[in-house]
């Protein structure tokens, strides 16, 4: 047994998500999203370097010496799997775990509306996922992905890096492609993906513009594609999308946009008010005549205040009004909602008004 693997186990025997393992500070776990030193002394550059290597496959170790920095599965039998990063830092190397869950998530276990599975069932088009690192925007699309896998019969090419969540074909076929072994770039086996009879892809991470340049190609011949990004609100993922383009193409790219952008699920966790875990606080925007025409105008800016105003029946919701709802029925505090929310000054008004009993 690896001397690394004493750590992961307890990182899965204190339902912690993460083990820090850095050279210069003691090995830290992250429970509740709480960064927590556990006794053990301060690692040296040789101690951090000894238990990482130990774990490597000589081919990882070459990548490591070559490319710096590597991320990768590693698998714990009896424990668990964790996505792994390696690196290099100003005290010498250091490294991140999170585990990941062998059960697949529901939509229904992860306490999303009803509206996400909405999602699922569009048949073209361009659905983002977003939200900050460590938001659970994985573990969310592993979720969508298990969605249409039991209910519809449809070809899912899912490109990752690493392959976190591994899915069984229940109606659909599924083809799991990683980054760094089964192909070179996303941008790369998004365009190879088109030639594979897709109906829906999930490209783990929009970044780039040849990416996002694929993925609405891709969107336009009638495959459904799911991605991510590192915004916060919906507003801004239509913003970093269009923003990638250069100026003189930019009223094409809103066009486009504006037709091609079916949804957004924007994402923050949040401390439950009961001490135990987090749950996630949800934006959600669909595509109506409305945000069509406010992308296609420039005028993404205006995003926030229509999601604020949306009639809820429409399934849509600002990250406030979904925070304000947590307040109300107790699942957060307001400190914790007023720390993520979009407008801290009208939450904090709204929740004023409640009543005391609330």
């Amino acid at each position: 047994m690896a001397r690394l693997d004493s750590f992961l186990r307890l990182v899965v025997e204190q339902h912690a998500s993460d083990l820090h393992f850095h050279a210069g500070v003691a090995p830290i776990i992250r429970h509740d999203g709480d960064l927590v030193s556990l006794n053990f002394r301060v690692l040296t550059e040789s101690d951090a370097r000894r238990f990482l290597l130990e774990i490597l496959t000589p081919a990882q170790r070459e990548r490591f010496e070559i490319e710096r920095e590597i991320d990768f599965i590693y698998e714990l039998e009896g424990v668990g799997r964790f996505r792994a990063n390696i690196f290099n830092q100003t005290r010498g190397i250091g490294s991140v775990f999170r585990i990941v869950p062998n059960r697949l998530p529901t939509i229904e276990e992860l306490q999303l509306p009803p509206v996400v599975k909405k999602f699922t069932q569009m048949q073209n088009g361009l659905v983002l996922v977003t939200g900050p690192t460590g938001s659970g925007k994985t573990t969310t699309l592993a979720a969508l992905v298990h969605e249409i896998n039991k209910t519809s019969s449809r070809h899912i090419i899912t490109i990752e890096d690493p392959i976190e969540y591994v899915h069984t074909p229940i109606q659909s076929v599924i083809t799991q492609r990683q980054v760094g072994k089964h192909v070179d770039t996303f941008a790369g086996a998004l365009r190879s993906s088109l030639r594979e009879s897709p109906d829906v892809v999930v490209a783990g991470e929009m970044r780039d513009l040849e990416t996002i340049q694929v993925a609405l190609q891709a969107a336009e011949t009638g495959v459904l594609v799911v991605g991510t990004l590192h915004t916060n609100s919906a507003s801004k993922a239509a913003d970093r999308i269009i923003d990638v383009f250069s100026e003189e193409s930019r009223d094409q790219i809103r066009g486009v946009v504006s037709v091609m952008l079916r949804g957004v699920l924007a994402q923050m966790l949040v401390k439950r008010a009961s001490g135990e875990g987090r749950q996630a606080a949800l934006e959600v925007m669909l595509q109506t005549v409305g945000i069509s025409n406010l992308i296609r105008e420039n005028k993404c800016y205006q995003i926030d205040a229509y999601l604020q105003t949306a009639d809820p029946g429409s399934g849509m919701q600002s990250l406030d009004s979904c925070l304000f709802q947590y307040i109300r029925d107790g699942v957060v505090t307001l400190e914790e909602a007023l720390r993520v929310a979009n407008f801290p000054d009208v939450l904090k008004r709204m929740a004023a008004e409640l009543p005391e009993d609330e």
